[in-house]
């Protein structure tokens, strides 16, 4: 089972605070080259520095923006396996899947179903309201940012999903031992990491309806699949997708996408549709794909851990 796979007597909670405080440490130092890079234009074009979140965003050349900005989520992800490995001592795979081996076609199916959905959907929009956007695509800067959105942006998101559906969400198994715990505190912080996105200012704390509904539904995914690998694949395609074919000057990233969205932001249907509506669809595609039972149990039942028995040719070892 996933989440007991971290459940260990040694591996006790404090343990989980100290590996998230090393994972933010070292997600900080990887925020150095950007600041650095902000404080240099300052410096050269005798701008102001910029003290909105939406303002520091677009501050830079795009392509540089998100080079900089995803290169703290390379540290992060470095600093989440090395937590791993040597302060828990446990694997990788341990904390990806309760699989024998991680299941590639799960993340790809994810990610394909969710890519084909924002591709879609940002299709309809486009020619329903078509004086919502701009034309933005210029051929070299936007290869130059596929390049880079392509290779980095999946290790932002796996980032996430390694820090919330799988190393705390065993952390918090850990101190409760039960599941509706770990599925309803990582799915708030997670939601709760986004409330200084600049989405945020612009339409209000509604929009965190959104935000925590999917951390809900990462949640449940992993805890229902016994592994984060819909997770993954699906959280790449949000972002990827996303970055590819739209941006905004009020978005958390800003790229050199094929459009650009220059409407009055407002949260409204768009921000339940998704979690009232499109989720639970997906769980249910999802639960008849892969044959998920005991929802109850799976979800909120309690982390029981069977001893293994020691035989006695293992007890003869263990004297050795």
């Amino acid at each position: 089972m996933f989440i007991e796979q971290g459940i260990k007597p040694e591996n006790q909670f404090w343990k989980y605070i100290v590996g998230s405080v090393l994972i933010i440490i070292a997600s900080i130092i990887g925020q150095i080259p950007f600041g650095v890079a902000v404080m240099a234009k300052v410096i050269a074009d005798g701008k102001p520095i910029p003290s909105e979140t939406d303002e520091m965003m677009g501050f830079l050349e795009p392509n540089v923006s998100l080079s900089l900005i995803m290169l703290s989520f390379v540290f992060a992800i470095v600093a989440v396996f090395l937590v791993i490995k040597y302060l828990h001592k446990q694997t990788i795979h341990s904390v990806t899947t309760s699989r024998k081996k991680t299941d590639w076609r799960r993340i790809f199916f994810a990610f394909g179903i969710w890519s084909l959905f924002n591709i879609v959907t940002v299709a309809i929009d486009y020619y329903a309201t078509p004086e919502d956007y701009v034309f933005n695509f210029r051929p070299i800067p936007f290869a130059i940012m596929a390049a880079i959105a392509i290779i980095l942006i999946p290790i932002q998101t796996s980032t996430e999903e390694y820090v919330f559906r799988g190393y705390l969400m065993q952390g918090f198994g850990n101190l409760a031992k039960n599941r509706w715990f770990p599925l309803v505190m990582t799915s708030v912080i997670f939601g709760g990491m986004h409330v200084f996105n600049p989405e945020v200012g612009k339409m209000g704390y509604f929009i965190m309806v959104y935000y925590i509904g999917t951390g809900f539904f990462l949640g449940i995914i992993t805890l229902m699949d016994e592994g984060m690998e819909l997770a993954l694949g699906f959280h790449a395609a949000n972002n990827l997708i996303g970055a590819l074919l739209v941006t905004s000057d009020w978005s958390a990233i800003q790229t050199n996408s094929v459009l650009k969205d220059i409407s009055e932001p407002t949260a409204g249907y768009d921000v339940l549709l998704p979690v009232v509506i499109i989720f639970p669809i997906l769980l249910l595609i999802f639960s008849k794909m892969y044959r998920w039972t005991d929802w109850k149990e799976k979800l909120s039942g309690n982390i029981t851990i069977t001893p293994k028995p020691i035989f006695p040719d293992e007890e003869r070892h263990s004297d050795i």
